[in-house]
Protein backbone atom coordinates (compact mmCIF):
# COMPACT_ATOMS: atom_id res chain seq x y z
CA UNK A 1 0.00 0.00 0.00
CA UNK A 2 1.29 3.41 -0.96
CA UNK A 3 0.75 5.10 2.40
CA UNK A 4 2.90 2.47 4.16
CA UNK A 5 5.60 2.82 1.50
CA UNK A 6 5.59 6.62 1.91
CA UNK A 7 5.70 6.45 5.72
CA UNK A 8 8.50 3.89 5.82
CA UNK A 9 10.63 5.71 3.24
CA UNK A 10 9.77 9.27 4.18
CA UNK A 11 13.30 10.33 5.14
CA UNK A 12 14.71 8.93 1.89
CA UNK A 13 12.03 10.63 -0.22
CA UNK A 14 12.70 14.01 1.43
CA UNK A 15 16.45 13.53 0.88
CA UNK A 16 15.89 12.80 -2.82
CA UNK A 17 13.73 15.92 -3.17
CA UNK A 18 16.41 18.05 -1.50
CA UNK A 19 19.04 16.63 -3.85
CA UNK A 20 16.90 17.46 -6.89
CA UNK A 21 16.45 21.05 -5.75
CA UNK A 22 20.15 21.44 -4.96
CA UNK A 23 21.15 20.35 -8.47
CA UNK A 24 19.28 23.24 -10.10
CA UNK A 25 21.41 26.34 -10.79
CA UNK A 26 21.09 28.93 -8.00
CA UNK A 27 18.29 26.93 -6.37
CA UNK A 28 19.48 25.72 -2.96
CA UNK A 29 16.70 24.52 -0.60
CA UNK A 30 16.11 26.82 2.36
CA UNK A 31 14.92 25.99 5.88
CA UNK A 32 11.50 27.49 5.10
CA UNK A 33 11.19 25.45 1.93
CA UNK A 34 12.19 22.23 3.70
CA UNK A 35 9.79 22.78 6.62
CA UNK A 36 6.69 24.09 4.82
CA UNK A 37 6.88 22.50 1.38
CA UNK A 38 7.31 18.81 0.61
CA UNK A 39 7.31 17.51 4.23
CA UNK A 40 3.85 18.91 4.94
CA UNK A 41 2.57 17.79 1.54
CA UNK A 42 3.94 14.29 2.12
CA UNK A 43 2.19 14.06 5.48
CA UNK A 44 -1.10 15.16 3.91
CA UNK A 45 -0.72 12.64 1.10
CA UNK A 46 -0.15 9.80 3.58
CA UNK A 47 -3.20 10.76 5.64
CA UNK A 48 -5.32 11.10 2.48
CA UNK A 49 -4.37 7.59 1.33
CA UNK A 50 -5.08 6.13 4.77
CA UNK A 51 -8.50 7.82 4.90
CA UNK A 52 -9.45 6.47 1.47
CA UNK A 53 -8.26 2.96 2.39
CA UNK A 54 -10.63 2.97 5.35
CA UNK A 55 -13.50 4.37 3.26
CA UNK A 56 -13.49 7.83 4.90
CA UNK A 57 -13.91 9.85 1.70
CA UNK A 58 -15.16 12.98 3.47
CA UNK A 59 -12.01 13.02 5.60
CA UNK A 60 -9.87 12.46 2.50
CA UNK A 61 -11.45 15.46 0.74
CA UNK A 62 -11.07 17.61 3.85
CA UNK A 63 -7.34 16.89 3.84
CA UNK A 64 -6.51 17.18 0.13
CA UNK A 65 -9.60 18.58 -1.67
CA UNK A 66 -11.65 17.32 -4.65
CA UNK A 67 -10.31 16.58 -8.12
CA UNK A 68 -12.59 19.00 -9.97
CA UNK A 69 -10.58 22.12 -9.18
CA UNK A 70 -13.50 23.78 -7.39
CA UNK A 71 -12.27 27.22 -6.36
CA UNK A 72 -14.71 27.31 -3.43
CA UNK A 73 -13.44 24.04 -1.94
CA UNK A 74 -11.14 24.30 1.09
CA UNK A 75 -8.67 21.75 2.40
CA UNK A 76 -5.55 21.41 4.52
CA UNK A 77 -3.50 20.82 1.41
CA UNK A 78 -4.81 23.99 -0.25
CA UNK A 79 -3.92 26.09 2.79
CA UNK A 80 -0.38 24.73 3.11
CA UNK A 81 0.24 24.90 -0.66
CA UNK A 82 -0.88 28.52 -0.63
CA UNK A 83 1.61 29.26 2.14
CA UNK A 84 4.34 27.41 0.26
CA UNK A 85 3.72 29.34 -2.97
CA UNK A 86 3.89 32.66 -1.14
CA UNK A 87 7.12 31.67 0.60
CA UNK A 88 8.79 30.63 -2.64
CA UNK A 89 8.01 34.06 -4.11
CA UNK A 90 9.46 35.76 -1.02
CA UNK A 91 12.60 33.64 -1.41
CA UNK A 92 13.03 34.81 -5.00
CA UNK A 93 12.02 31.62 -6.80
CA UNK A 94 10.31 31.45 -10.18
CA UNK A 95 6.92 29.91 -10.96
CA UNK A 96 8.69 26.96 -12.59
CA UNK A 97 10.35 26.22 -9.24
CA UNK A 98 6.90 26.04 -7.63
CA UNK A 99 5.85 23.37 -10.13
CA UNK A 100 9.15 21.51 -9.88
CA UNK A 101 8.88 21.26 -6.09
CA UNK A 102 5.81 19.05 -6.40
CA UNK A 103 7.10 17.23 -9.48
CA UNK A 104 10.25 16.33 -7.53
CA UNK A 105 8.20 14.30 -5.05
CA UNK A 106 6.35 12.46 -7.80
CA UNK A 107 9.65 11.52 -9.44
CA UNK A 108 11.20 10.53 -6.13
CA UNK A 109 8.27 8.23 -5.32
CA UNK A 110 8.34 6.62 -8.77
CA UNK A 111 12.13 6.15 -8.79
CA UNK A 112 12.27 4.67 -5.30
CA UNK A 113 9.30 2.36 -5.96
CA UNK A 114 11.02 0.99 -9.05
CA UNK A 115 14.31 0.56 -7.17
CA UNK A 116 12.57 -1.36 -4.35
CA UNK A 117 10.22 -3.30 -6.62
CA UNK A 118 7.07 -1.80 -5.10
CA UNK A 119 3.76 -1.84 -6.97
CA UNK A 120 0.74 0.36 -6.25
CA UNK A 121 -2.94 0.19 -7.13
CA UNK A 122 -4.30 2.43 -9.89
CA UNK A 123 -6.57 4.20 -7.38
CA UNK A 124 -3.55 5.10 -5.26
CA UNK A 125 -1.86 6.71 -8.26
CA UNK A 126 -5.07 8.64 -8.95
CA UNK A 127 -5.01 9.96 -5.40
CA UNK A 128 -1.33 10.90 -5.73
CA UNK A 129 -2.05 12.78 -8.97
CA UNK A 130 -5.08 14.51 -7.44
CA UNK A 131 -3.01 15.74 -4.50
CA UNK A 132 -0.22 16.89 -6.79
CA UNK A 133 -2.67 18.73 -9.08
CA UNK A 134 -4.33 20.48 -6.16
CA UNK A 135 -1.02 21.37 -4.53
CA UNK A 136 0.47 22.77 -7.72
CA UNK A 137 -2.71 24.70 -8.59
CA UNK A 138 -2.99 26.36 -5.18
CA UNK A 139 0.73 27.13 -4.88
CA UNK A 140 0.97 28.59 -8.39
CA UNK A 141 -2.22 30.62 -7.89
CA UNK A 142 -0.91 32.20 -4.70
CA UNK A 143 2.54 32.72 -6.20
CA UNK A 144 1.09 34.43 -9.28
CA UNK A 145 -1.34 36.58 -7.30
CA UNK A 146 1.35 37.84 -4.94
CA UNK A 147 3.78 38.39 -7.79
CA UNK A 148 1.18 40.47 -9.64
CA UNK A 149 0.71 42.59 -6.52
CA UNK A 150 4.47 43.09 -6.24
CA UNK A 151 4.73 44.08 -9.91
CA UNK A 152 1.83 46.52 -9.52
CA UNK A 153 3.51 48.05 -6.46
CA UNK A 154 6.82 48.38 -8.32
CA UNK A 155 5.09 50.05 -11.25
CA UNK A 156 3.30 52.45 -8.90
CA UNK A 157 6.62 53.28 -7.23
CA UNK A 158 8.28 53.87 -10.60
CA UNK A 159 5.42 56.16 -11.64
CA UNK A 160 5.74 58.09 -8.37
CA UNK A 161 9.46 58.53 -9.01
CA UNK A 162 8.79 59.81 -12.51
CA UNK A 163 6.14 62.25 -11.33
CA UNK A 164 8.31 63.38 -8.43
CA UNK A 165 11.32 63.96 -10.69
CA UNK A 166 9.21 65.83 -13.24
CA UNK A 167 7.54 68.01 -10.59
CA UNK A 168 10.88 68.80 -8.92
CA UNK A 169 12.52 69.90 -12.17
CA UNK A 170 9.40 71.80 -13.24
CA UNK A 171 9.30 73.70 -9.94
CA UNK A 172 12.98 74.66 -10.23
CA UNK A 173 12.64 76.06 -13.73
CA UNK A 174 9.36 77.79 -12.97
CA UNK A 175 10.72 79.30 -9.74
CA UNK A 176 13.75 80.73 -11.52
CA UNK A 177 11.61 82.13 -14.34
CA UNK A 178 9.22 83.75 -11.84
CA UNK A 179 12.08 85.48 -10.01
CA UNK A 180 13.48 86.78 -13.30
CA UNK A 181 10.10 88.15 -14.40
CA UNK A 182 9.61 89.83 -11.01
CA UNK A 183 13.00 91.55 -11.32
CA UNK A 184 12.24 92.71 -14.85
CA UNK A 185 8.85 94.10 -13.76
CA UNK A 186 10.55 96.27 -11.15
CA UNK A 187 12.20 98.08 -14.03
CA UNK A 188 15.72 97.80 -12.71
CA UNK A 189 16.65 94.89 -14.96
CA UNK A 190 16.51 94.81 -18.75
CA UNK A 191 15.17 91.95 -20.84
CA UNK A 192 18.39 91.87 -22.82
CA UNK A 193 20.64 91.72 -19.74
CA UNK A 194 21.69 88.92 -17.42
CA UNK A 195 18.23 88.64 -15.86
CA UNK A 196 16.71 88.23 -19.31
CA UNK A 197 19.22 85.48 -20.02
CA UNK A 198 18.16 83.69 -16.82
CA UNK A 199 14.54 83.92 -17.91
CA UNK A 200 15.47 82.61 -21.35
CA UNK A 201 17.34 79.64 -19.87
CA UNK A 202 14.47 78.81 -17.55
CA UNK A 203 11.97 78.82 -20.39
CA UNK A 204 14.28 76.64 -22.47
CA UNK A 205 14.58 74.29 -19.50
CA UNK A 206 10.80 74.10 -19.15
CA UNK A 207 10.38 73.40 -22.84
CA UNK A 208 13.09 70.72 -22.78
CA UNK A 209 11.60 69.05 -19.71
CA UNK A 210 8.15 68.91 -21.25
CA UNK A 211 9.50 67.69 -24.59
CA UNK A 212 11.40 64.89 -22.90
CA UNK A 213 8.42 63.88 -20.79
CA UNK A 214 6.23 63.73 -23.89
CA UNK A 215 8.89 61.66 -25.63
CA UNK A 216 8.91 59.23 -22.72
CA UNK A 217 5.13 58.87 -22.91
CA UNK A 218 5.32 58.22 -26.66
CA UNK A 219 8.05 55.59 -26.26
CA UNK A 220 6.30 53.84 -23.35
CA UNK A 221 2.96 53.79 -25.17
CA UNK A 222 4.51 52.49 -28.38
CA UNK A 223 2.90 55.23 -30.45
CA UNK A 224 3.53 55.43 -34.20
CA UNK A 225 6.70 57.31 -35.10
CA UNK A 226 6.33 60.67 -36.81
CA UNK A 227 9.13 60.13 -39.30
CA UNK A 228 10.46 62.77 -41.66
CA UNK A 229 13.58 63.34 -43.74
CA UNK A 230 15.76 66.18 -42.48
CA UNK A 231 19.30 67.47 -42.83
CA UNK A 232 21.63 66.47 -40.03
CA UNK A 233 23.28 69.92 -40.03
CA UNK A 234 19.93 71.66 -39.42
CA UNK A 235 19.12 69.20 -36.66
CA UNK A 236 22.44 69.86 -34.87
CA UNK A 237 22.06 73.61 -35.33
CA UNK A 238 18.58 73.62 -33.77
CA UNK A 239 19.76 71.46 -30.92
CA UNK A 240 22.87 73.52 -30.19
CA UNK A 241 20.88 76.72 -29.49
CA UNK A 242 19.17 75.40 -26.36
CA UNK A 243 22.21 73.29 -25.48
CA UNK A 244 24.42 76.37 -25.40
CA UNK A 245 22.06 78.07 -22.99
CA UNK A 246 22.09 75.01 -20.74
CA UNK A 247 25.89 74.85 -20.93
CA UNK A 248 26.13 78.51 -19.88
CA UNK A 249 23.80 77.87 -16.95
CA UNK A 250 26.00 75.00 -15.71
CA UNK A 251 29.21 76.89 -16.55
CA UNK A 252 30.37 74.43 -19.17
CA UNK A 253 31.80 74.93 -22.65
CA UNK A 254 29.96 73.34 -25.55
CA UNK A 255 31.93 72.69 -28.71
CA UNK A 256 29.82 71.83 -31.76
CA UNK A 257 31.86 70.39 -34.60
CA UNK A 258 30.97 71.19 -38.20
CA UNK A 259 28.56 68.80 -39.89
CA UNK A 260 28.73 67.84 -43.57
CA UNK A 261 25.88 69.77 -45.26
CA UNK A 262 24.26 66.98 -47.31
CA UNK A 263 23.87 64.30 -44.63
CA UNK A 264 20.25 63.36 -44.00
CA UNK A 265 18.25 61.24 -41.59
CA UNK A 266 14.83 59.64 -41.87
CA UNK A 267 13.63 59.55 -38.27
CA UNK A 268 11.26 60.92 -35.67
CA UNK A 269 12.96 64.25 -35.11
CA UNK A 270 11.28 65.00 -31.78
CA UNK A 271 12.35 61.70 -30.24
CA UNK A 272 15.87 62.18 -31.56
CA UNK A 273 16.04 65.72 -30.19
CA UNK A 274 14.96 64.32 -26.84
CA UNK A 275 17.66 61.62 -26.95
CA UNK A 276 20.57 63.91 -27.85
CA UNK A 277 19.30 66.59 -25.48
CA UNK A 278 19.32 64.10 -22.61
CA UNK A 279 22.87 63.05 -23.47
CA UNK A 280 24.04 66.66 -23.49
CA UNK A 281 22.30 67.41 -20.21
CA UNK A 282 23.95 64.36 -18.67
CA UNK A 283 27.37 65.45 -19.96
CA UNK A 284 26.92 68.97 -18.55
CA UNK A 285 25.93 67.63 -15.14
CA UNK A 286 28.39 64.78 -14.72
CA UNK A 287 31.38 65.88 -16.77
CA UNK A 288 34.30 67.80 -15.30
CA UNK A 289 33.41 70.99 -13.35
CA UNK A 290 33.56 73.90 -15.80
CA UNK A 291 34.50 71.27 -18.36
CA UNK A 292 34.13 70.95 -22.09
CA UNK A 293 31.46 68.93 -23.90
CA UNK A 294 31.85 68.11 -27.58
CA UNK A 295 28.91 67.43 -29.91
CA UNK A 296 29.78 65.89 -33.27
CA UNK A 297 27.80 64.22 -36.04
CA UNK A 298 29.23 62.50 -39.10
CA UNK A 299 28.77 59.75 -41.67
CA UNK A 300 30.16 56.31 -40.91
CA UNK A 301 29.65 54.24 -44.05
CA UNK A 302 25.90 53.91 -44.52
CA UNK A 303 25.28 54.97 -40.94
CA UNK A 304 25.11 58.29 -39.12
CA UNK A 305 26.84 58.73 -35.79
CA UNK A 306 26.05 61.44 -33.27
CA UNK A 307 28.51 61.64 -30.39
CA UNK A 308 28.46 63.53 -27.10
CA UNK A 309 31.84 63.56 -25.37
CA UNK A 310 32.78 65.00 -21.98
CA UNK A 311 36.14 65.33 -20.23
CA UNK A 312 34.97 64.14 -16.82
CA UNK A 313 36.29 61.41 -14.58
CA UNK A 314 34.88 58.57 -16.66
CA UNK A 315 33.18 55.45 -15.36
CA UNK A 316 34.13 51.95 -14.31
CA UNK A 317 32.86 49.05 -16.49
CA UNK A 318 30.22 48.14 -13.88
CA UNK A 319 28.96 51.72 -13.60
CA UNK A 320 28.85 51.92 -17.40
CA UNK A 321 26.67 48.79 -17.57
CA UNK A 322 24.17 50.20 -15.07
CA UNK A 323 24.09 53.72 -16.47
CA UNK A 324 21.04 53.29 -18.72
CA UNK A 325 18.86 51.97 -15.89
CA UNK A 326 16.24 54.43 -14.56
CA UNK A 327 17.34 56.51 -11.55
CA UNK A 328 20.91 55.21 -11.54
CA UNK A 329 23.44 57.09 -9.45
CA UNK A 330 26.06 58.33 -11.87
CA UNK A 331 27.71 61.08 -9.89
CA UNK A 332 26.78 63.71 -7.34
CA UNK A 333 23.23 63.75 -8.67
CA UNK A 334 20.95 61.03 -9.94
CA UNK A 335 20.72 60.60 -13.70
CA UNK A 336 16.96 60.25 -13.35
CA UNK A 337 15.20 58.85 -16.39
CA UNK A 338 17.19 60.79 -19.00
CA UNK A 339 19.54 58.09 -20.28
CA UNK A 340 16.89 55.41 -20.09
CA UNK A 341 14.55 57.57 -22.20
CA UNK A 342 17.39 58.42 -24.59
CA UNK A 343 18.15 54.77 -25.31
CA UNK A 344 14.51 53.89 -25.94
CA UNK A 345 14.06 56.93 -28.17
CA UNK A 346 17.08 55.93 -30.26
CA UNK A 347 15.99 52.30 -30.47
CA UNK A 348 12.50 53.39 -31.55
CA UNK A 349 14.22 55.01 -34.55
CA UNK A 350 16.04 51.80 -35.46
CA UNK A 351 19.34 52.89 -33.93
CA UNK A 352 21.57 52.00 -31.01
CA UNK A 353 22.95 54.00 -28.11
CA UNK A 354 26.22 52.96 -26.53
CA UNK A 355 28.84 54.46 -24.28
CA UNK A 356 32.63 54.26 -24.19
CA UNK A 357 34.55 55.34 -21.13
CA UNK A 358 38.03 55.14 -19.67
CA UNK A 359 38.28 56.13 -15.98
CA UNK A 360 40.01 59.50 -15.81
CA UNK A 361 39.37 60.33 -19.47
CA UNK A 362 35.64 61.06 -19.69
CA UNK A 363 32.75 59.40 -21.51
CA UNK A 364 31.60 59.29 -25.13
CA UNK A 365 27.94 58.51 -25.83
CA UNK A 366 27.40 57.25 -29.37
CA UNK A 367 24.10 57.23 -31.26
CA UNK A 368 24.26 55.05 -34.37
CA UNK A 369 21.42 55.46 -36.88
CA UNK A 370 20.66 54.39 -40.47
CA UNK A 371 21.69 57.03 -42.98
CA UNK A 372 18.91 58.18 -45.31
CA UNK A 373 19.17 56.20 -48.55
CA UNK A 374 18.74 59.24 -50.81
CA UNK A 375 21.65 60.96 -49.11
CA UNK A 376 23.86 57.91 -49.64
CA UNK A 377 22.95 57.91 -53.34
CA UNK A 378 23.69 61.63 -53.64
CA UNK A 379 27.18 61.22 -52.20
CA UNK A 380 27.85 58.25 -54.46
CA UNK A 381 27.09 60.11 -57.72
Amino acid sequence: MMHLFLAENRAELERRCRDKVAKRPLRLPTDQQLQHGIPIFLDQLIRTLKAEESGQMAKSLAISGPADGNALATSELADSATTHGGQLLALGYSVSQVVHDYGDLCQAVSDLAVALGEEFAVEEFRTLNRCLDNGIAEAVSEFTQRRDVLIANEQALALSQRIGYFAHELRNHLGTASLAVAAIKQGSMGVTGATGAVLDRSLVGLRTLIDRSLAEVRVEAGLTLQRSVFFLSNFISELSYSANLEADLLRCILVVEEVAPLLQLDADQDLLLCAVGNLLQNAFKFGAPNGTVVLRAYAHGERIRIEVEDNGAGLSPQAANDLFLPFTQGGANKTGLGLSIARRSVEANGGTLSMESVPGHGCVFIIDLPRHAAAVATFAT
